[in-house]
C-alpha cells in the first residue's frame, strides 16, 4: 500500500496540480485544481483511478480556479484551505478578471482545515499543517508514508512564496517554514506550487531566503 502521485501543471502560471491516489484502493484526490479541468479529468482517466475529493492548499486563482466547477460536476467534497482564506475564496471571480483567467466561482469547503487535522485518500493519511504568510489560510499536506509533501506556494526550490499580495505577511511565512517544514525529515520530498520538486533538507541548508546556517 502506498500513496502515488503525478504532477500536472495547469493555467498560464504553470501551477503544479497533483493527482494523488492510494495504490490499495485506487481512490484519488486532486491537490490544487487551479484550472484546465478537462485536462485534469483526462489525467484521472489515464491513471484509471477514482476521484473522490478535492484538496486545496490556498485560494489563489491558479490553485483554486477549477475547484467549484469540478466539485459541482462530479459531486465531490472539498477539503481545505484554512478559514483564513475566506477572503480569497470570495474574490475568485475578481481574481479571474484581474489575471484574465476563465471565470472562477467561489466555493464553500465541505471541510475547513486547521493545524493537526488529517485528510484521508483511500487508505492513506495526509497530515495537515497551517502555514500562513503567502495567504492567511494556507495549509500543506504531508504524507509520512510516501515521504512527500504538497506545500503549495509556501516553499519552492531555491525560493519562497510571495507576500506582497493582500493579506500576505513575510514574517509569518518565514516563521511557518521554520516551524512547520524545517521540522520534517531532511529526505522529505516536496511538490511546490510552481517549478521542480526538492527536499526539505536541501532547502533548509541552501535556500537563500530561509537557510538554517546551523544545519
Amino acid at each position: 500500500m502506498a500513496l502515488r502521485f503525478r504532477i500536472h501543471p495547469v493555467t498560464p502560471f504553470e501551477q503544479n496540480c497533483s493527482l494523488i491516489w492510494c495504490d490499495a484502493t485506487n481512490e484519488a484526490a486532486l491537490v490544487d485544481a487551479g484550472g484546465d479541468a478537462d485536462k485534469l479529468l483526462a489525467l484521472v482517466a489515464s491513471e484509471g483511478v477514482t476521484l473522490t475529493k478535492l484538496l486545496v492548499t490556498h485560494a489563489h486563482i491558479d490553485h483554486a480556479g477549477a475547484v467549484a466547477d469540478l466539485a459541482e460536476q462530479l459531486h465531490l467534497p472539498i477539503e481545505g484551505p484554512h478559514p483564513g482564506d475566506q477572503f480569497w475564496i470570495d474574490r475568485l471571480d475578481d481574481q479571474s478578471r484581474m489575471f484574465q483567467f476563465p471565470t472562477a466561482r467561489p466555493f464553500t469547503p465541505t471541510r475547513w482545515l486547521d493545524q493537526g487535522n488529517e485528510v484521508t485518500v483511500g487508505a492513506e493519511t495526509l497530515l495537515v499543517r497551517h502555514c500562513p504568510g503567502h495567504t492567511p489560510g494556507h495549509v500543506v499536506f504531508i504524507s509520512e508514508s510516501a515521504g512527500v509533501s504538497f506545500v503549495g506556494d509556501v516553499l519552492f526550490a531555491g525560493s519562497i512564496g510571495r507576500t506582497d499580495f493582500p493579506m500576505g505577511n513575510h514574517q509569518d511565512l518565514l516563521d511557518a517554514i521554520k516551524r512547520e517544514l524545517w521540522t520534517l525529515p531532511d529526505d522529505m520530498r516536496f511538490v511546490p506550487g510552481h517549478g521542480p520538486m526538492s527536499t526539505i533538507g536541501h532547502e533548509r541548508r541552501t535556500n537563500p531566503f530561509v537557510a538554517d546556517r546551523r544545519g
